[in-house]
């Protein structure tokens, strides 16, 4: 791709689950490149208008932003959750996708859900915990996997802020490959919500052209927004022109 093509390239952000499209606010702030903060459907309403919803649900709802949004072509940056939706809104913007960023991302293999990307154990528990317990998990958990690195302020406003997703979000399946465009993983260094293991396993699944580190938890785009904006950056002038 050449350079006048790479500086109009657009990116879609997906975040992971409990989150919103703000949580990128600090990591597009002064990006060079057209942004669209995807959200999720339903977002302002409570979890009965939420509890229905398919993943497909999720990905049409975002599928109709970007198409209103326009820009062309687009690099998709998902993160953790946002993998699996990711990889099922690639899939039908093939004459658009330019690259796909993965950030501590959860990828399974096609015909896979998120669950059946998780390890063994938690493949059969997290099924049961999600119907008896629903997807927000207890504060204690998400302090923990969410927030362990960041100040006690940003901690308290994820844990304020945390909107639980549809159940099938996790469940359903996606029959779609990894696309054949240029990827890159970020491998989060002290992520206590994905384990190092799994994310050499998501890695595997990827096939990334590209593997960065960063030393932060699970939300590098609140601990270390400048960081993560610079690896985007990298990424379009060293792999897409």
């Amino acid at each position: 791709m050449n350079k006048q093509l790479s500086e109009k390239i657009g990116f879609v952000f997906i975040y992971g689950a409990g989150l919103e499209g703000l949580v990128w606010r600090n990591v597009v702030e002064g990006f060079e490149h057209p942004c669209l903060l995807a959200e999720y459907p339903q977002r302002n309403g409570d979890y009965e208008a939420r509890r229905g919803l398919s993943l497909g649900d999720y990905v049409a709802h975002m599928k109709r932003q970007v198409d209103q949004w326009g820009t062309q072509p687009i690099v998709i940056v998902a993160h953790s959750l946002g993998g699996v939706l990711a990889l099922k809104l690639a899939s039908l913007l093939t004459d658009r996708l330019a690259g796909i960023v993965a950030i501590g991302a959860a990828i399974p293999k096609s015909g896979g859900s998120f669950l059946s990307a998780l390890p063994f154990p938690q493949r059969l528990l997290m099924p049961v915990m999600l119907r008896v317990a629903g997807t927000r998990p207890p504060e204690s958990v998400i302090r923990k996997s969410l927030c362990n690195d960041l100040s006690p302020d940003q901690a308290d406003t994820i844990v304020k802020g945390f909107i639980p997703e549809a159940v099938r979000v996790y469940t359903d399946r996606i029959e779609v490959p990894v696309p054949d465009v240029p990827k890159l993983y970020v491998n989060l260094n002290k992520d206590q919500g994905f384990s190092s293991a799994l994310q050499k396993k998501m890695i595997s699944n990827f096939a990334p052209h590209t593997i960065r580190s960063m030393d932060t938890g699970h939300l590098p785009m609140i601990s270390d927004p400048k960081g993560l904006r610079s690896i985007l950056e990298a990424f379009v002038t060293d792999v897409l022109r």
